[in-house]
């Protein structure tokens, strides 16, 4: 049975891509827009679980309380889904996207996030690069990702994931001149993302609906 997640990796090739790549942002760059790789970063999920084996599976993870519910509906919904590779595929998903916002990779947002949340990353990198500013930004680490809520209407399911990083910064101008940041002082940053997908579609692929600070 193969099920999809915009988050947990193709196989080998598509792994090893999604963890070379880097994504964060922090307090001296431009703040990710709101809205109000290689390519798809789809991610293979195929498990064939119980949704009872899963939900035990649930209480170990990383996961609030008040997300339980919303996954288990997830989880009876689509008895394939994987909360823990779900994770991991989002904190690639997270590195995957914030590289294509820092390089302006328009294409790859668009196939990453919905269309209103792609149009919020387009309007702000096109602001950057009217204001000849460049982003050189590098991920420390990501401290923990943790899924902070769930839901399932009809078959529109939600999940957001809190984001905990460590980030080194830099922006600069057109000339190269560092006017923020640095690269030596990491930055502690929290983010919320919230990934959709209708389930037993024919795509796939969830995509990333929301961005928020925590």
């Amino acid at each position: 049975m193969f099920y999809v997640v915009l988050l947990a990796m193709v196989a080998g090739f598509l792994a090893m891509r999604l963890y070379s790549v880097l994504g964060k942002r922090t307090g001296h760059e431009q703040p990710l827009p709101r809205a109000a790789e290689e390519r798809p970063a789809t991610l293979s999920v195929p498990r064939s679980v119980s949704p009872v084996a899963e939900v035990r599976e649930i209480a170990n993870r990383n996961i609030e309380p008040r997300a339980e519910p919303g996954l288990r509906s997830i989880v009876a919904g689509e008895p394939g889904f994987d909360v823990g590779q779900f994770l991991e595929g989002a904190q690639a998903a997270y590195r995957m996207v914030l590289e294509a916002f820092w390089t302006g990779d328009e294409a790859t947002l668009a196939e990453l996030a919905e269309d209103d949340v792609r149009a919020a990353f387009v309007e702000a990198i096109a602001a950057r690069n009217a204001a000849g500013e460049v982003l050189d930004n590098r991920l420390v680490t990501i401290e923990r990702a943790i899924i902070a809520d769930a839901s399932l209407s009809g078959r529109d399911a939600r999940i957001t994931v809190r984001f905990d990083a460590d980030i080194a910064a830099i922006t600069r101008d057109a000339e190269g001149n560092v006017i923020a940041g640095s690269m030596t002082d990491a930055v502690e940053t929290h983010d919320v993302w919230t990934f959709a997908r209708t389930l037993k579609s024919n795509d796939p692929n969830w995509k990333l609906a929301d961005t928020d600070e925590a």
